[in-house]
């Protein structure tokens, strides 16, 4: 799958820009799957098949898998989705940043472990570090640039050359990294001042939007602010608000009712 192409023909087919965070805590699941070997699976399969006509993207957040002994569970919800969903790209969020021989092994773990479509990167250790996944043209290279996190602010503020941190990320990303059309960045919908700025900057680059549900950030300033004149360029991601929406054995359905809101209220701005 070429990300950027399929990123593109989601966006038209389910007429969406809604992506859907699968950060799954076992500690926050229905009754009956707790103590399950593969809740962690289960969960995750239950809401992805439940909404995946109202998204352009999966995201599931390695941590959550990791700390649990579940990368396995993690390699057959990505097969999983791939099978069912062929037309939904995955995004690993895993923030990796690192250089030489070990950047490629993360590259390698992400292609070709996990099989995602798509990985998100930490580019502070410039563009070397960024090299060995670039070197997979059909992926996606999802950058942060201006997080959605408070303590963002401590690095990405600051001023660099008559720029801010953040400023000099997307320029350098979009004008001399994205070599082969495959890059995205990360900007929060908490900051949508930033997330217009970043759009001057980068053109029609996709942007990943973390932060709205749980974390606050408003729809529409963030369809405002990041859209492209042809209303797409975004993947805004829900997680928790979603995942959580629904406390019982319908959790599923609960979950699909709140991303079809959400998908909708993202739409009526666009």
């Amino acid at each position: 799958m070429n990300f950027i192409k399929a990123l593109n023909s989601v966006w038209r087919e389910n007429n969406t820009l809604l992506c859907i965070g699968l950060d799954p805590d076992p500690a926050k699941f229905p009754a009956h799957l707790q103590h399950r070997p593969d809740a962690i699976f289960e969960f995750c399969r239950a809401i992805v098949d439940a909404t995946a006509d109202l998204v352009c993207c999966f995201k599931p957040q390695i941590a959550y898998f990791a700390a649990r002994r579940a990368e396995d569970q993690l390699e057959a919800l990505i097969e999983h989705i791939h099978i069912r969903h062929p037309a939904t790209p995955v995004i690993l969020d895993a923030k990796r940043g690192d250089i030489g021989s070990t950047a490629e092994q993360y590259a390698i773990e992400a292609f070709e472990r996990f099989q995602a479509d798509a990985v998100t990167i930490n580019p502070y250790m410039g563009r070397d570090s960024i090299e060995p996944y670039l070197a997979y043209r059909d992926k996606g290279i999802i950058l942060l640039c201006r997080t959605s996190n408070p303590g963002g602010s401590d690095l990405q503020f600051l001023d660099v050359g008559g720029e801010k941190l953040y400023e000099r990320v997307a320029r350098l990303v979009s004008k001399e990294w994205d070599v082969n059309g495959q890059c995205a960045l990360v900007v929060g919908a908490t900051f949508p001042s930033e997330i217009a700025r970043v759009r001057t900057l980068i053109g029609d680059m996709p942007l990943l939007v973390p932060g709205i549900g749980a974390q606050g950030g408003d729809i529409e300033t963030t369809v405002r602010a990041g859209c492209t004149p042809s209303g797409v360029g975004l993947i805004i991601n829900s997680s928790r608000a979603i995942l959580y929406a629904g406390k019982g054995e319908d959790y599923a359905n609960t979950a699909r009712g709140v991303a079809e809101a959400t998908r909708n209220a993202i739409n009526f701005h666009r």
